[in-house]
């Protein structure tokens, strides 16, 4: 089904603002394939690489986190994007309203809990922990400063809120039940009728009191391709897929790299310096299979996963229509209850 974005959207791009590069015919046709319940998008959207692949011209990082956001949403294929900065300082619902009304009515957003609820520490501007965090899991700070403006400012574009957990360190992940109690009565101390998915950068909490506390909740598992955490097919039964259920995947790292040796060897994010296809079939068989069966699915995907974001979504996206198109993709089981 294709999309009709341009008229709610007229008026946005004046002749000196930074407008939508040309979408190659082939990348319509793929968007004209997919369902509108499938939403793919980038972590921000501010990288001067992305010229002639998002943009139709050269910016600064300040000009497109400014002008970028209109003109990557006309994008037929980026119908989601993440809003990381949350995750170091929490936004009012003023800002993400002014972010909201920049796109059309059937983006969403995903936006990140600030560290302040979900480091166990403090940290320094370096990121040297300094203290234990008084404020760790405290649902009413969370409500307040997080959930409210998420749903006040975004409104109908509001797609999910993302509680993405940093290593936590050994003090935590040797005792996996006792966290699992913890984050079952934060979500369940939050208020109700958010999209709300938990991400994890610890394999030990994988299990069984994890995927309790996800259901206690009413959480989703966000799936995250990131080396700290097991490949995708082996998360997969972390995922509530029942009818209607929302499917939330990130696609972060890629294998054997740290984070910013990443941004070093994959700036500017204007190629895929090295894909990983195992990933990527893994992802279009989840998505093609989350689809088949009706329900919603995110995913978001990061410039140090392949080199350039765009890039990743746009041959994921063609993935996922070529299983769609021969009718493949399995659906898989509800949430698994055991490691």
């Amino acid at each position: 089904m294709a999309r009709r974005f341009d008229s709610g959207l007229r008026g946005l791009f004046p002749d000196d603002a930074v407008g939508p590069a040309p979408v190659p015919d082939e990348l319509r046709q793929i968007a004209a394939e997919l369902p509108p319940s499938l939403r793919l998008g980038t972590s921000s959207w501010s990288f001067p690489g992305w010229a002639g692949l998002v943009y139709d011209r050269p910016a600064s990082p300040r000009v497109l986190a400014r002008e970028g956001l209109a003109a990557y949403a006309r994008h037929p294929l980026l119908r989601a994007a993440g809003i990381d900065r949350t995750y170091y300082a929490p936004i009012g619902a003023k800002v993400l309203a002014e972010y909201a009304v920049q796109v059309p009515g059937d983006f969403r957003f995903l936006v990140k809990v600030p560290a302040q609820v979900v480091d166990p520490v403090t940290r320094d501007a370096h990121g040297r922990a300094l203290e234990r965090n008084l404020s760790f899991l405290d649902s009413g700070w969370a409500a307040e400063f997080s959930v409210a403006p998420f749903v006040e400012g975004l409104a109908d574009r509001a797609g999910v809120l993302l509680v993405q957990f940093p290593p936590l360190g050994r003090e935590i992940t040797r005792e996996p039940a006792r966290f699992a109690g913890r984050l079952a009565r934060f979500l369940e101390a939050l208020p109700r009728g958010v999209p709300y998915a938990v991400e994890l950068r610890d394999r030990e909490i994988l299990g069984p009191d994890y995927a309790e506390a996800l259901a206690a909740g009413g959480a989703t598992h966000c799936l995250s391709v990131h080396p700290r955490v097991p490949r995708p097919a082996e998360q997969r039964g972390y995922l509530a897929l029942g009818p209607g259920r929302l499917i939330v995947a990130r696609w972060m790292l890629h294998s054997g790299h740290a984070y910013e040796e990443a941004r070093e060897a994959y700036a500017p994010f204007d190629r895929l310096v090295e894909e990983d296809p195992e990933s990527r079939q893994s992802l279009a068989d989840l998505l093609a299979s989350a689809v088949r069966a009706g329900q919603t699915a995110i995913l978001i995907a990061n410039n140090k996963a392949e080199g350039s974001a765009p890039l990743t979504c746009f041959r994921l996206a063609g993935a996922v229509a070529a299983l769609l198109r021969e009718g493949r993709g399995g659906v898989s089981g509800g949430p698994r209850t055991g490691a």
